[in-house]
C-alpha cells in the first residue's frame, strides 16, 4: 500500500529555501526521508509530536513534521526545518 505525499503551502516554501541554503548531501537525505514516507508513514525512529496529531522524523539536524490521513492514504508534510526552530508555531 503506497501513500501519496503532499506538502502544505508553507512546507513547500520551506523546502525551496532549504535547497538554496544547505549542503546537497543533507538535502538529498531530507528528500529521501520524505520519499520513504510514501512506503511507510511510520518508519522506525518516528515520534508523535506532543499535543498535536502530527508525527516527526529526523534527517540530520532537521525535522520533517507531517500528518497521516489513513482514509485517503495521504501523508501531508506540514513543516520542515532545523530542530531548533521547527516546533515553533505548530
Amino acid at each position: 500500500m503506497r501513500y501519496h505525499v503532499e506538502f502544505t503551502t508553507s512546507a513547500g516554501r520551506e523546502i525551496r529555501k532549504l535547497r538554496k541554503s544547505i549542503q546537497p548531501k543533507l538535502m538529498k537525505n531530507i528528500s529521501e526521508r520524505i520519499n520513504a514516507l510514501a512506503e511507510d508513514p511510520r518508519p522506525p525512529g518516528v515520534e508523535k509530536v506532543e499535543g498535536h496529531d502530527l508525527w516527526r522524523v529526523r534527517a540530520g539536524d532537521y525535522r520533517i513534521v507531517y500528518s497521516v490521513e489513513e482514509a485517503m492514504l495521504t501523508v501531508v508534510v506540514v513543516k520542515i526545518g532545523h530542530r531548533r526552530e521547527v516546533y515553533r508555531e505548530l
